[in-house]
């Protein structure tokens, strides 16, 4: 199926391919916390235990869900490349029916140990789904329907761990019969799923014949090693896990944040994870429109930037509210100053959203499919480290004597180091962020045929040169990244020279002038085709100063007679004339507002050339007629 068969994400909905699945999990992640949260408030509010107390009952309930995700996410990521998906979703399914029927007697029977069993089953029961759940979307989804699709998973889990939270605790505490009303929604819950888990179309194993290996800590090291053999793969595994680390702090941190600071009761800290999932399932769901279908790692240094900026401004929304009396939801509503307050939780969580999307998406779309289940087993187990993590750090600041909002406070910072280095660390990210901003705050920036830059494989994009920023735009057109040769002059300029270093684009100076650095540029070049990557050249030779399409010269052929990879013309429009471009007396970056604010400019990509077929002279044709589209 096409991606334009579809106007948007929610499209996906009427679709088999996406629709069960979705309210499988959905179901899942729901069932999860109906249980777990009803468990919680009858421990801490309905049983005396003498053994479990209510302070260190959600602490305990926590660590139990989380412990086999430490401990089986490498054996379930090799079962979910080995085996078909399909087929481990029903009988993961299946296995949620049998221990929601022991938690039933468990409910019922007032029987702790055997919820507690059931905790620890319900945390298997997810770890199983968790490396199919992520390992399914790129089997059934094309490159421009992954952030779309990871958006609408994201957001239906936290929109299902809201749901599940209030209904939990909405049941239990019905009188007389809290206990068997959880009961039956829990069954009645974990029945649904198994019915739409039967909806799934088949998906076919990628490895199968994968040899299980069950020892879960040697399988993990394996696990990570795997991960590590992609950088950019393995850092964006780190970016995630990261953000489950910030995340932790401030949703373990709600009700004491709700009583202590805010003065509120048990409402209004469940207003708070209602705004805190709301702000999540929005950001999520905008990175399809904001990325415009394509995978967006642009939006990642976005959303760190607005987590950061909205946990610290949360430090500062909180730190003067006046002590008064417990207040019920009404009451907390009716102080404008708890406005900001809500404002910022969902602002931080919203960008989170963005944040955590994309990265699921570049993992999905970047990891080999033999092994991509296991890949997100490592995740599973990094994400599981860093939140006991979280809690560590966090258990430790309030036992130093912080206070909850320096807490988040504290987290803010850390977050902002931590976002710089790893965009130090892995340029990629940073670079598609300038373009980023560049297509969309500085130009309306319109890709036509996009659909013929090649997803996978080596290739040559040949462009025509109109101005200093034509390599970022030409990047923020393509969801791979892309090297490119440029004039050695241009990494000379100040800012745009670090950003083209930092982006490993390859200089090239005429050969009269330097012959080694001409032929170490070329060399440069075969090895990125060799390694399967896209190279960029603009073969005019540097920036038009009339606005007129140069001359191609013919150095491109030299690396296609050892690469004879695919070429594919593309055309700049209506850049001549802006900021960037020489159209000031042979200057540019003069006179910024000449063209106004935002205009329009667009790019169009031309059909593939088979390599035998380039010529200079007919490749310039070529992107002539494009330019005159």
């Amino acid at each position: 199926m096409s991606a334009h068969d579809h106007p948007n994400q929610f499209a996906l909905l009427s679709q088999r391919r996406f629709a069960p699945f979705f309210w499988t999990q959905f179901l899942g992640a729901g069932n999860d916390n109906l249980f777990k949260f009803a468990f919680t408030v009858l421990v801490t509010y309905q049983l005396q235990v003498a053994w479990l107390p209510p302070a260190l009952a959600g602490l305990v309930i926590g660590a139990l869900f989380i412990l086999p995700f430490l401990f089986f996410s490498a054996t379930s990521g090799q079962l979910a490349d080995k085996y078909d998906k399909t087929t481990l979703i029903r009988f993961v399914k299946t296995l949620e029916i049998g221990i929601m029927i022991l938690a039933a007697v468990g409910f019922v029977l007032a029987q702790v140990h055997l919820l507690l069993a059931c905790v620890f089953l319900m945390g298997l029961h997810s770890t199983l789904f968790g490396p199919v759940k992520f390992a399914y979307l790129p089997q059934h989804l094309n490159e421009r329907e992954l952030t779309g699709g990871n958006g609408m998973v994201e957001m239906g889990t936290f929109v299902a761990i809201l749901l599940g939270n209030v209904a939990g605790g909405l049941l239990i505490a019905l009188p007389g019969i809290g206990a068997q009303a959880v009961a039956v929604a829990c069954i009645g819950v974990a029945v649904l799923g198994r019915v739409s888990a039967q909806l799934v179309p088949q998906s076919p194993a990628t490895d199968p014949t994968l040899k299980i290996n069950w020892n879960p800590i040697t399988e993990t090291w394996r696990n990570l090693k795997l991960a590590h053999g992609n950088l950019v793969v393995f850092r964006s595994l780190l970016g995630i896990s990261w953000m489950w680390f910030f995340g932790a702090v401030f949703l373990s941190q709600f009700p004491s944040f709700a009583k202590e600071v805010l003065h509120g009761d048990e409402q209004v800290a469940s207003l708070l994870l209602v705004v805190f999932s709301v702000g999540i399932g929005t950001g999520s769901l905008l990175c399809e429109m904001l990325s415009k279908r394509h995978v967006e790692i642009g939006l990642v240094p976005l959303g760190a930037i607005g987590m950061s900026v909205f946990a610290i401004d949360l430090y500062f929304a909180a730190r003067g509210l006046p002590a008064l009396p417990q207040m019920g939801l009404a009451a907390f509503i009716a102080q404008p100053a708890h406005w900001r307050v809500m404002a910022d939780l969902a602002l931080l969580s919203l960008f989170a959203g963005l944040y955590s999307v994309p990265m699921y998406a570049l993992i999905q779309l970047r990891s080999p499919a033999t092994h991509r289940a296991r890949i997100i087993a490592a995740n599973n187990i990094l994400n599981a480290l860093f939140m006991i993590g979280s809690s560590v750090l966090a258990g430790a600041l309030l036992g130093a004597g912080f206070s909850v909002p320096q807490v988040f406070l504290f987290t803010g910072i850390a977050n902002a180091l931590v976002a710089v280095y790893i965009f130090l660390l892995m340029p990629e990210y940073l670079l598609r962020f300038i373009a980023f901003i560049a297509s969309r705050c500085i130009y309306r920036f319109k890709v036509s045929g996009d659909e013929n830059i090649p997803l996978q494989g080596p290739a040559i994009l040949v462009c025509n040169h109109v101005s200093f920023i034509d390599a970022i735009l030409v990047m923020a057109a393509s969801p791979r990244p892309i090297r490119f040769l440029m004039d050695h002059r241009i990494f000379q300029l100040p800012v745009l020279g670090w950003l083209f270093k930092l982006g490993k684009a390859i200089p090239i100076a005429p050969q009269k002038d330097d012959p080694a650095a001409y032929e170490r540029a070329f060399a440069e070049a075969r090895a990125v085709l060799e390694d399967g990557e896209m190279l960029c050249i603009f073969p005019e030779g540097g920036i038009t100063r009339d606005g007129s399409l140069g001359e191609f010269k013919g150095g491109m052929m030299k690396i296609l007679q050892t690469h004879p990879v695919p070429v594919v013309p593309l055309a700049l429009q209506n850049l001549w004339g802006s900021f960037f471009s020489r159209v000031h007396e042979g200057q540019a970056m003069v006179r910024p507002f000449r063209r106004g604010v935002w205009s329009r400019v667009g790019l169009i990509a031309g059909a593939p050339l088979d390599a035998a077929a380039v010529t200079p002279a007919g490749l310039r044709e070529r992107v002539a007629g494009l330019l005159a589209n």
